[in-house]
């Protein structure tokens, strides 16, 4: 399904206004010897502890986007870097990379052919967010290696009031989103950020029920 179709994530429109005066746009940027892929600030969710809500990027890179980025755009950019030097290619940014799930896999699949580590980082919301396409699967054939997908709380109720989905059933989506990653063979990491309503203990215990890598941000 093209980004473009997908009537309720195009609804949520997560572009900061008013940006400054001589903004550019950052369409990749370096951290940790990885490279991560901004290509929207669109989003499912409204997280309470959202990194955006407080700063305009991460590492000094501003992450708002004026206009999301082209396949085009995407391509060219990365034709001018050297990427087998980085240890992953990253989707993630500003927004959730699977609204725009045609360019995720497009990306992935080129990316793939050379050879190149992809990773997807996202809220598990893909399903939703994509009726009518096995997600996981398209991801798997088009050379996903790893996964890393937002737990953030060890309970419905908890998930709901901080990260305040858009779609009713998130949580058991984003649950149910990481064990078809897993068991279609894609490395999986789940992650929670230390706020205090989160269980850390029971948060990882979930991870290691599903046989899921587990990281606190």
């Amino acid at each position: 399904m093209d980004e473009e179709t997908i009537g309720t994530a195009k609804d949520i429109s997560h572009t900061k206004k008013n940006l400054s005066h001589g903004h550019h746009d950052t369409l990749a940027y370096e951290v940790h010897n990885n490279l991560y892929l901004n290509i929207t600030n669109r989003c499912s969710a409204r997280c309470t502890f959202c990194i955006r809500d407080k700063a305009d990027g991460v590492y000094g890179y501003d992450l708002w986007l004026s206009r999301e980025p082209t396949l085009e755009d995407m391509i060219t950019h990365l034709f001018t870097l050297d990427l087998k030097k980085y240890k992953e290619i990253v989707f993630t940014g500003f927004g959730e990379p699977t609204t725009r799930l045609s360019m995720v896999l497009s990306i992935t699949s080129w990316l793939h052919e050379q050879g190149v580590k992809v990773r997807l980082d996202t809220n598990g919301h893909a399903a939703l967010i994509n009726p009518g396409t096995d997600v996981v699967q398209e991801l798997r054939n088009a050379g996903l290696n790893a996964v890393s997908i937002s737990l953030n709380a060890q309970n419905e109720e908890i998930y709901d009031r901080l990260c305040r989905p858009m779609f009713a059933g998130s949580y058991q989506a984003m649950l149910s989103f990481a064990k078809q990653c897993i068991a279609a063979g894609i490395s999986t990491r789940l992650t929670v950020v230390k706020v205090p309503e989160v269980d850390i203990e029971a948060s990882k215990k979930i991870a290691q029920e599903m046989r899921a890598s587990f990281f606190t941000r």
